[in-house]
């Protein structure tokens, strides 16, 4: 691939990223909206549902394929989660000049809980979330049925579990970024890592004397 044409393509990725991170940034947005956390959550589920009908990119829904791709796709990877990252804080600083900002203190309220969590915590519930990720991803892409993808995600969110991405939108809109909140956010981001590849790492491993 020529140099020109690989520099679009990382544009394109990096744009698809950032309208993924403003998706999220809807659904953050209509869960803090609603008193009834069911509702909420099976809300937020538009977010993740616009991203798969539309093809944008997500990193927690891409990062469960690293082990079926090449070694490039590294790469993409971060350019995808710089790019939901971008995405996110646009979507909370220009929701913050509506009438609609007082959910910047429910989002407080939340990212409060996270600081104050240890990042062991914040490993494990972002490992669990990145695996129902990869399980709403990848089952939506099979089967094209919706009803997965709003299950996966209500059930991360009522258990708990971390979403870098969606929590890069809550701090953003909570206005609480700090060095020790970009820490974790990059200890949930290892999780939802971890999280993601370990369906696609099973499968691959063969029997014995196969």
């Amino acid at each position: 691939m020529k140099k020109k044409e690989q520099i679009q393509r990382w544009v394109q990725l990096f744009l698809l990223a950032v309208l993924a991170g403003c998706a999220i940034g809807i659904g953050g947005a209509v869960y803090l909206s609603i008193d009834v956390k069911i509702a909420g959550a099976l809300m937020f589920t538009i977010g993740l549902y616009s991203i798969c009908v539309h093809g944008l990119n997500l990193y927690t829904g891409k990062v469960g394929y690293l082990f079926e791709k090449k070694p490039a796709y590294l790469l993409e990877l971060l350019i995808i989660w710089t790019g939901n990252l971008a995405g996110t804080f646009l979507m909370a600083v220009l929701l913050l000049c509506t009438r609609v900002k007082g959910i910047s203190e429910l989002a407080k309220t939340m990212c409060q809980a996270k600081i104050e969590d240890n990042f062991g915590s914040l490993l494990v519930l972002g490992i669990f979330c990145g695996f129902l990720m990869y399980v709403a991803v990848d089952g939506y892409a099979k089967t094209k049925n919706p009803i997965i993808l709003f299950m996966g995600v209500a059930t991360f969110i009522l258990s708990g579990f971390e979403h870098c991405v969606a929590d890069m939108f809550y701090f953003s809109v909570a206005e609480m970024w700090s060095p020790d909140v970009f820490l974790r956010v990059l200890v949930i981001t290892l999780g939802n890592s971890i999280g993601g590849v370990l369906i696609s790492l099973v499968k691959k491993i063969k029997p014995a004397g196969a």
